[in-house]
């Protein structure tokens, strides 16, 4: 691959930058366990270095997906230094002391497999898919580049290039990703979610070999790593290869706790408007600050997954047949709730109005769905339905092995456990109607909300 646009990797901060979902909801990620692979399955082991190593055996077919980790994202930045992050991320594809640059593309791809990386606010994750065979060529070629990577400045510029040229093919020729970032500006007043993953331009633009090599030396060492093997393999083969390859590099200096700035309470409501002429039809979306599965109280959390699936899960939701189906004052509407993140997070309503309806009125229509919640609450069947859904769309999203491991890596890297994927289920069939209401009443309130609107500029396009 020669030009810039070539060059550039798939990654989850493309995903991020979309105007709506940044993140799968907890349920897309927190996949339900089959009993014959359940948590006997599952093992989870740490290397002398600090190195957390999870395996999750799934012999359905001889492939097998390998995930490295890394507990550092977007929000772990340093102030000034947005998108070095995602920027290192690309790095670590170049040349290592043992390997030149592509020649780990090259071993994946002589073999069929797969491989590619990613970065969000939380972590960053690097991953193979291969044959069971290949797996200690994979080992050893991560743990090399976890060391081993050689940086100089010409190096460093081109791929600054290549980081900026992404910015603005996927951000600055996107009028869903540039209202997103500035919606995300204005819902987080103090919290480093407020910055984009892949970082402010004039920001961007100043990062060189000297802030990269300090990004690697603190955040890239084994303790700060986690493994997570999925597919046709067993628990000693993958510590007797973890050990052999991960195993040998040195621990790296403790890091600090992730303590970031807190957000403070908010007391007004906030609207975003971006007017494009690239815009053919108008959208908004109303968002709030709500708990984490990692900040919130017990059941909280699930609560607002189940609130999430209730109001705009879906055909089935609240959202979609009062707006969709019976008012047919939009074409599409939905709820989301990311739940799997290290701090605070979001909640968010969306639609989109039908021609000759006002955006006005299809946002009126939405908030009085979202209060009839909070006021009246939700009927036992209607919530018992919902917990099906939800569970059943879970059972289904485990089936992929990729799916599995990226349920382990997020979870373990946003200060959850592994037992807290086990008893996912047992706590979302837990959660009661009042718990709905109470998180509906409590935190999606008008005065607090942030809402973005997305409009045509007819007098631009005419």
């Amino acid at each position: 691959m020669t030009s810039l646009a070539g060059r550039l990797r798939s990654c989850l901060v493309c995903l991020a930058l979309a105007a709506s979902l940044a993140a799968p909801a907890f349920a897309d990620q927190q996949a339900v366990i089959k009993q014959d692979q359940g948590q006997a399955g599952v093992t989870d082991f740490t290397l002398a270095n600090g190195m957390q190593v999870v395996v999750i055996p799934d012999r359905r077919a001889p492939i097998v997906t390998h995930m490295v980790w890394y507990k550092v994202g977007s929000a772990d930045e340093p102030p000034g230094r947005s998108g070095i992050a995602h920027f290192f991320e690309h790095l670590m594809f170049k040349a290592t002391k043992t390997y030149p640059e592509g020649a780990f593309d090259k071993a994946v791809a002589a073999i069929g497999g797969s491989d590619n990386a990613f970065t969000s606010y939380d972590y960053t994750c690097f991953h193979e898919t291969v044959p069971p065979e290949a797996l200690g060529e994979m080992m050893a070629f991560e743990a090399d580049r976890m060391r081993n990577l050689i940086l100089d400045d010409k190096t460093v510029a081109t791929e600054r290039d290549v980081i900026l040229e992404e910015r603005r093919a996927r951000v600055d020729n996107d009028p869903g990703a540039l209202l997103s970032e500035q919606v995300d500006a204005t819902l987080w007043q103090n919290q480093p979610y407020r910055i984009p993953v892949i970082g402010w331009k004039q920001e961007i633009e100043t990062l060189g070999r000297t802030e990269a090599m300090a990004f690697y030396d603190r955040y890239y060492r084994p303790n700060n790593a986690i493994l997570v093997v999925a597919g046709d393999v067993e628990p000693d083969q993958v510590r007797a290869l973890a050990e052999d390859t991960y195993g040998k590099l040195e621990r790296g200096p403790d890091l600090p706790p992730r303590i970031r700035p807190v957000e403070p309470e908010q007391a007004a409501r906030r609207t975003v408007t971006l007017a494009d002429a690239r815009v053919g039809e108008p959208s908004f979306s109303t968002q709030w600050v709500v708990p984490s599965y990692h900040t919130a109280k017990p059941g909280e959390a699930e609560a607002l997954d189940l609130l999430s699936e209730i109001l705009g899960g879906g055909p089935r939701s609240r959202l979609y047949q009062e707006l969709v189906v019976k008012k047919k004052v939009a074409t599409g509407a939905g709820a989301a709730f990311q739940g799997t993140m290290l701090d605070d997070t979001s909640f968010v309503v969306y639609a989109q109005p039908r021609d000759g309806t006002g955006l006005a009125d299809t946002e009126a229509a939405v908030n009085a769905e979202v209060a009839r919640v909070a006021t009246g609450g939700v009927t036992g069947d209607e919530l018992e339905r919902a917990k099906d859904r939800f569970i059943r769309a879970t059972i289904f999203a485990r089936d992929r092995q990729d799916a599995m491991a990226n349920m382990y890596g997020a979870t373990l890297a946003t200060g959850g456990t592994v037992a807290d994927i086990a008893t996912w289920p047992d706590r979302i069939r837990k959660v009661t109607p009042d718990q709905i209401k109470a998180v509906a009443a409590r935190y999606l309130v008008p005065e607090r909300s942030v809402s973005g609107y997305l409009l045509p500029k007819p007098e631009v396009a005419k």
